[in-house]
């Protein structure tokens, strides 16, 4: 954040709390609905949605679709009245077909993102209320507690060991203290410690806060531009992209070929230019956008159904391509019902000080609470009505502890709970009974073991100190966590979840890694993994990982899959080497401290009871945290992705090889060997053809490992399938001419309908890696496809033949045509068994 958006915001933010006034009690619903209108939605990009009318319009700026309504204002402008009429009915039906599918597509998927949008707990009307954060306005009080994403920029009216990151407006990495008061009208956003930012995440403590700004009238819209950064493209993207540039390439070659072969041969130039820009439509996928958004919509539906819930569309196919889960083990391989089941002292005698203790420290932390806190407070209740908080020093993932100062009859005590190593490590002395007495060697050796023996039987543990302070000792800081006592170790029972062997294997068997990041140590996730069945082919540890380079990261965390006490920036580490491994990535995390590792993963998975950071960060919400339902969702991304490459492989194929044979043609035949209005109605059919694939089945073998996209397995399959098109289309060009001694019109339909024929019935063979009666289509996918068939045969028998330049088929020219699709398909089936055979082959020679 710059100094000058800084200091301006900060300037003019108490002249606006002065206009808003601050209410206890928030505002009432009619006025939090007045100010909703005149503010806006707290959006940065609200993006107000255009009128149907005018999607619909804006559908007709597509550059094809734009040389094709010129090709036709200049048929009308020669006279040729009959190629404008057709030509702009067709662009008209195609354009309306992809509107109706898309934005059917886009308003499922908005639905999709509404039920996991950002909430906000906001006062209306003196009673606390769960809203969407795009429905706040400035003058609502807002609750905010540690965890929280805050929804909009304003100030501090109540704080309570309030801390919040702000590093992406300051650079400042460490958390910052905010409370209630006044501060300087010039201080920077770091400073001003009675404001809070849009996009900040609270890290511990609760407040209450006055909204001043909302949208793009916070500090973080003021500069929106500068911070928004387009996130990086997926690989489906890239590849989509890729493919679309392969495309344009081979279309812009053949389109320049044709008109300089019509050129040469004196052909008429109308006609010409017009057959070029129908070749150049019948080569460009622009069904393709809609397909991809269909099938990722769809693909997102059908998982809501299973309860994982998209944010991201695109995530569908990631979360399909996944061959590694990260995941902690707490709630997904584990009940995730923690239970407080001992509390020892340094003999390992149970001892109710040690609760005392533990639960002192839990009951006055502010920050978020984990689920060992939860059953500590939920156990045997201890009375701490005579205690007072003074100050707390945060949890925080590096140090791995929570402090708090608390005091009782003027004797002031700092009550530290956290990581066992961590905590012997700052312990100078220890309780033995009544009394307290040096820790030496023999002593620490004695309590790491008694560590060591909980951990080995499965309990979480957390080692529990404490130290005496002056009572005049002020606050509490890092540095006052030495020279502690050790009391005990409280010891937690987390049992393994039965449903996660079972989901463990499943996953296995579809090509997906499990590897395990977790916090706690090794000898407990030992035993959670003996307890699955888990096996473990290494195992890592953080201070490891700390002193690895990347490069030696990239070939442990292959080989590894177990990391134990692992910081959150280690996290990041892991899944970063694993990508530069070639693999594609998913992360399951809840914490605040997993947001940084969930941007990182291709496929970022959270919970719907995650923190709020975890949940902006994440692509996809588990509603319920079960590895069972990933499951689930993987099978659905890999269906979605192999229906969009069904129609990636037809254009590759049959689709391109009748185009290019089209533009061979013009060097072998006197004529056009099709119309270009005939061209353009053969597109318009073969697109409402494959109008159901979004929606085909999908063979179990396409959903038996990760699925992702390849470049160069679609430049190869064109090569290797797109000229049996060709070499059939001649053939069918050597029958017409020599058997039929077909003349112009005759040929022109005797080709439109042999050339639909082959590209619309190709997808029955190119559906299925196996045997196509073997694997049954979607009905609707058999009915378009044979009914554009029929109706393409029927169209040279109807009244519009002339119109188009169609003219009957003779029976016996029907029955040839039909002998040839029919070979075609045969060949096809050949072709493809090979092709597959060769790629099948090429993939085992490059694994090992």
């Amino acid at each position: 954040m710059t100094q000058a958006a800084q200091t301006f915001w900060l300037q003019a933010l108490p002249a606006l709390l002065a206009g808003l006034g601050a209410r206890p009690e928030g505002l009432g619903e009619a006025e939090a609905a007045a100010r909703l209108k005149t503010a806006g939605p707290n959006a940065l990009n609200p993006g107000r949605k255009r009128a149907l009318l005018v999607e619909f319009i804006a559908r007709f700026r597509n550059p094809l679709v734009l040389v094709l309504l010129a090709a036709s204002g200049i048929a009308a402008f020669l006279g040729d009245i009959k190629s404008f009429v057709i030509i702009g009915a067709i662009v008209l039906m195609s354009v309306t077909l992809d509107f109706i599918q898309e934005a059917r597509a886009g308003r499922a998927a908005e639905r999709l993102r509404n039920t996991v949008a950002l909430r906000a707990s906001v006062l209306r009307g003196g009673q606390a209320r769960e809203i969407p954060a795009a429905e706040l306005v400035p003058g609502d009080v807002v609750l905010l507690s540690a965890g929280d994403l805050v929804p909009a920029d304003g100030r501090v009216l109540e704080a309570r060991d309030f801390f919040a990151n702000q590093a992406f407006l300051t650079g400042e990495s460490f958390p910052v203290e905010k409370h209630a008061g006044e501060t300087a009208p010039d201080a920077e956003a770091g400073t001003a410690t009675n404001s809070v930012f849009m996009g900040t995440s609270v890290i511990s403590g609760s407040a209450r806060v006055l909204i001043a700004g909302t949208g793009a009238a916070t500090a973080l819209g003021r500069i929106g531009g500068a911070l928004e950064k387009r996130p990086p493209a997926t690989a489906f993207q890239r590849g989509t992209n890729a493919f679309g540039v392969l495309i344009l390439r081979l279309t812009i070659l053949l389109v320049l070929f044709v008109l300089l072969v019509n050129a040469l041969f004196h052909r008429p130039l109308l006609e010409s230019f017009l057959f070029a820009v129908a070749l150049a439509v019948g080569l460009t996928p622009e069904l393709l956008p809609m397909v991809i958004s269909v099938t990722l919509s769809r693909g997102a539906l059908r998982m809501a159904r299973k309860r994982v819930i998209v944010k991201r569309l695109s995530a569908v196919q990631d979360l399909g391509a996944m061959d590694v889960l990260c995941t902690d083990k707490t709630g997904t391989l584990t009940e995730g019902r923690i239970v407080l089941v001992r509390h020892v002292d340094a003999a390992g005698r149970e001892c109710t000080r040690v609760l005392e203790l533990a639960y002192l420290n839990s009951h006055f932390e502010t920050g978020l609470r984990s689920p060992l806190d939860e059953a500590i407070l939920e156990g045997r209740r201890v009375d701490a009505g005579a205690w007072r908080k003074v100050d707390e020093v945060p949890f925080d993932f590096e140090r791995r502890r929570v402090s708090v100062l608390i005091e009782r009859g003027g004797d002031r005590q700092l009550m530290v709970k956290g990581a066992p190593e961590d905590i012997l490590r700052l312990c100078t002395q220890f309780e033995d009974g009544a009394a307290v007495v040096p820790m030496d060697q023999s002593a620490r050796q004695r309590v790491t073991a008694l560590f060591e023996q909980l951990s080995s039987e499965g309990f979480r543990v957390l080692g529990i100190a404490w130290r005496a302070v002056p009572a005049d000792h002020p606050h509490a800081v890092v540095t006052d966590e030495t020279e502690l006592v050790f009391a005990g170790f409280a010891a937690f029972l987390d049992p393994p979840k039965q449903s996660a062997a079972r989901a463990i294997a499943s996953l296995a068997q579809h090509g997906v890694a499990i590897k395990i990041v977790s916090g706690d140590n090794e000898l407990v996730t030992r035993h959670v993994c003996g307890e699955l069945g888990f096996s473990i082919a290494g195992l890592v540890c953080g201070p490891e990982i700390h002193a690895l380079d990347d490069q030696a990261l990239q070939a442990r965390a292959e080989q590894a899959n177990v990391f134990c006490r692992v910081t959150p920036a280690q996290k990041a580490r892991i899944l970063l080497a694993l990508k530069a491994r070639g693999h594609v990535v998913g992360f399951l995390g809840d914490g605040i401290n997993d947001a940084p590792s969930l941007h990182v993963a291709d496929a970022g998975i959270s919970v719907d009871s995650a923190a709020d950071v975890a949940k902006e960060a994440a692509d996809l919400i588990l509603v319920d945290r079960d590895l069972g339902v990933l499951l689930d969702g993987v099978r659905e991304g890999r269906r979605t992705f192999a229906n969009v490459m069904k129609y990636i492989m037809m254009g590759t194929s049959s689709n391109f090889g009748n185009m290019f044979s089209m533009a061979g043609a013009t060097l072998l035949l006197p004529f056009l060997p099709m119309l270009p209005i005939q061209i353009l109605l053969n597109n318009l059919l073969y697109d409402v053809s494959e109008l159901a694939l979004p929606f085909d089945h999908v063979d179990e073998e396409a959903l038996a490992r990760p699925s992702a996209w390849d470049v160069d397995f679609v430049r190869r399959y064109m090569l290797g399938l797109g000229p049996v098109s060709s070499v059939f289309d001649f053939i069918t060009f050597l029958v017409l001419l020599h058997v039929f001694q077909a003349g112009e019109t005759l040929f022109h339909t005797a080709w439109f309908v042999e050339s639909l024929a082959t590209q619309v019935l190709v997808i029955f063979i190119i559906r299925t890696r196996g045997q196509p009666l073997a694997s049954r289509p979607n009905p609707g996918l058999t009915a378009l496809s044979i009914g554009v068939i029929v109706l393409a045969a029927a169209i040279p028998f109807t009244p519009l033949a002339p119109l188009l330049g169609f003219v009957p088929l003779p029976p016996l020219l029907g029955a040839a045509i039909a002998a040839i699709v029919l070979c075609y398909l045969l060949a096809m089936q050949v072709a493809k068994g090979r092709f597959y055979a060769y790629w099948d082959q090429r993939g085992r020679r490059s694994a090992t």
